[in-house]
């Protein structure tokens, strides 16, 4: 998993005032959770582009007052008219401690579903799993190249052989295929053309 370096401020002065004059300050307050005590901080917004605005997971290395720790998201905050960053909640990664990440899907290969006019449906784009950082994918890839109309990915689908754990509910639904007024009949012999015998006429 991509490591990305975020030199932040620890801080001093807590609350809802504060955090506000943070923001405006073009700084996102921040809390790491998982070692001894939180550790709350500060970093700039566009130091988190490359670990928040991107399609994969990964980890943060927090560069603190001449100490470095290393650690992945949580939670997120937005603001509700802008989309803006506004709070972040951090997880120190510790030696044979597993953490919890959502981890993108990636889909890879083109649907027989699509391919015969049906409409995909992208229900879980991440999945929450659980292990330990170095078992930790930066996303989850799954072929759909077999996927028809009707059918479904479930996430029970996805986890066989993984070195960690998916906690989503192994019933629910990944990605679906749905009928669409374009969609046209799929049959097992997908592209072929069955020739009728020719029959000899009599004279």
């Amino acid at each position: 998993m991509q490591s990305v370096t975020l030199q932040g401020t620890v801080r001093t002065e807590l609350g809802t005032k504060y955090a506000k004059q943070l923001r405006d300050q073009g700084q996102v307050p921040c809390v790491m959770y998982g070692g001894d005590a939180p550790v709350h901080f500060y970093a700039p917004i566009l130091a988190f582009r490359d670990l928040v605005y991107t399609a994969e997971a990964r980890m943060a290395s927090i560069e603190l007052e001449g100490k470095t720790y290393q650690a992945v998201i949580q939670d997120m905050q937005f603001h509700v008219l802008n989309d803006a960053l506004t709070h972040v909640d951090f997880i120190q990664v510790l030696d044979g401690k597993p953490v919890t990440i959502l981890v993108p899907m990636v889909l890879t290969g083109n649907s027989r579903g699509v391919r015969n006019g049906g409409k995909m449906k992208f229900s879980l784009r991440n999945l929450k799993v659980k292990g330990l950082i170095n078992d930790l994918p930066s996303s989850i890839e799954h072929d759909v190249t077999e996927l028809r109309i009707g059918q479904a990915i479930r996430v029970a689908d996805v986890k066989a052989g993984k070195p960690y754990e998916i906690l989503n509910s192994d019933n629910a639904v990944v990605v679906s295929i749905a009928m669409s007024r374009n969609a046209v009949a799929d049959t097992d012999d997908e592209g072929e053309e069955e020739a009728a015998p020719a029959e000899e006429s009599a004279e």
